[in-house]
C-alpha cells in the first residue's frame, strides 16, 4: 500500500492512513480524509478555508476516480456544499453522468442528503471585499454591475494560494485511486474551471500502471492533460521517472497563456512515487505514507 497527498492534506492525512490499514477500499479511505481538509479553516485552498470568486461566492471543485473500473465522479463550481469530494463520489455511485456543475450540482448534492450553508467565512468575506474596493476605486459603489474581465488580470490570489488538495493511494486490494479538492483560485472569475475536477488533467488513475495528480497552475495541465499523460507514458512502457519528465517537457513547451508553476504527484503499480515542482518558488513539501513507515513522513519535492 502506499498514500501520497499534497502538504495541506495534513488534516486528514493520518485519518486515511487509518482506515487504508483496516482495509477499507482506497476511495472511501481518501473522501473521509479531504473531509477533514475541508473542514480546516486555516487551510486557504479548500473547503472552508478556501477563498471566493470575484463575486464573493465560494465555489468548490472535486473528483474521485476509481483507478480499477475507470470510474469518474466530479463536481465544479458547487456552491452551497461542503464535503465536495464526498459528493463527487456520489455523482460517481449513483450517476451516468461523470460531472455535475453549479445549481446542477448543487441540487443533486441536496437530493443525496447534503445540507446547504454559508461556506463564506466573515474574515474571507472582509479580505475580499477590500481588495475589490482597492481595485474599483469610486466604481465600488456600482459592483457587482461592473465588468469583471478587467478585474481578472489585476487581483491575484491574496496567499499565492494555489495547492489544491490531492490525494493518491494504492490499497490493500491493489486498486489505485485518485482524490482532489479545491476552492480554486481566489478573486477566479464566476464559472472558472480548473483542472481539478477535470480528468485526465488534474488527475487519473489506472490500477495497472499508476496514478497522477496536479496542484497550482491548472490552466496549464488542462492544456497538456498532464495527468493522464503520465499514466499513459507508463502504459506504454516508461519509467515512473521517464513518464513525469515526459509531462514536465510538455508544460515547458508552453509559450502562451497564463504560465506558472505546477506540482505533480505521482505512483506506479510498483509502489513508488514521484513528486516534482516544476517553476514554484520554494520548496514544494507532500506527505508521504507506506506500510513499513511507522508514521506518516513529510517530504521535500524534487525539482524539474
Amino acid at each position: 500500500m502506499i498514500l501520497l497527498a499534497n502538504s495541506e492534506a495534513w488534516p486528514g492525512f493520518a485519518d486515511s492512513v487509518e482506515l487504508l490499514k483496516q482495509g477499507a477500499h482506497g476511495l472511501d479511505a481518501m473522501v473521509a480524509g479531504i473531509g477533514k481538509v475541508e473542514r480546516e479553516t486555516s487551510v486557504r485552498s479548500v473547503g472552508y478555508g478556501g477563498w471566493p470568486n470575484m463575486l464573493g461566492r465560494m465555489e468548490f471543485d472535486a473528483a474521485v476516480m476509481d483507478g480499477t473500473t475507470r470510474d469518474v465522479g466530479a463536481v465544479g463550481a458547487l456552491p452551497d456544499i461542503l464535503p465536495a469530494c464526498a459528493v463527487a463520489q456520489q455523482v460517481m455511485q449513483r450517476l451516468p453522468h461523470v460531472m455535475l456543475t453549479g445549481e446542477g450540482a448543487k441540487r443533486f448534492a441536496i437530493e443525496t442528503g447534503f445540507s446547504p450553508e454559508e461556506t463564506l467565512l466573515d474574515d474571507s468575506k472582509r479580505v475580499w471585499w477590500e481588495r475589490l474596493e482597492k481595485e474599483l476605486g469610486a466604481d465600488a459603489a456600482r459592483f457587482p454591475d461592473v465588468p469583471l474581465i478587467p478585474l481578472s488580470t489585476t487581483i491575484t490570489d491574496p496567499e499565492r494560494v494555489r495547492d489544491t488538495t490531492v490525494f493518491l493511494c494504492r490499497d490493500s486490494k491493489q486498486g489505485i485511486h485518485s482524490a482532489t479538492s479545491t476552492s480554486g483560485w481566489a478573486w477566479k472569475y464566476p464559472g472558472r474551471l480548473g483542472d481539478s475536477p477535470i480528468a485526465g488533467a488534474g488527475f487519473y488513475a489506472d490500477s495497472r500502471y499508476g496514478a497522477a495528480a496536479c496542484t497550482h497552475t491548472g490552466e496549464m495541465t488542462v492544456r497538456c492533460s498532464t495527468s493522464r499523460s503520465i499514466v499513459l507514458a507508463m502504459k506504454l512502457g516508461h519509467s515512473l521517472e521517464d513518464a513525469v519528465a515526459l509531462a514536465v517537457e510538455e508544460l515547458s513547451e508552453l509559450s502562451t497563456g497564463f504560465l506558472a508553476g505546477v506540482v505533480i504527484h505521482a505512483i506506479d503499480a510498483h509502489g513508488d512515487h514521484r513528486v516534482v515542482n516544476f517553476r514554484c518558488q520554494g520548496d514544494i513539501k507532500y506527505w508521504l505514507w507506506e506500510p513499513s513507515m511507522s508514521q506518516p513522513e513529510l517530504r521535500t519535492a524534487l525539482r524539474a
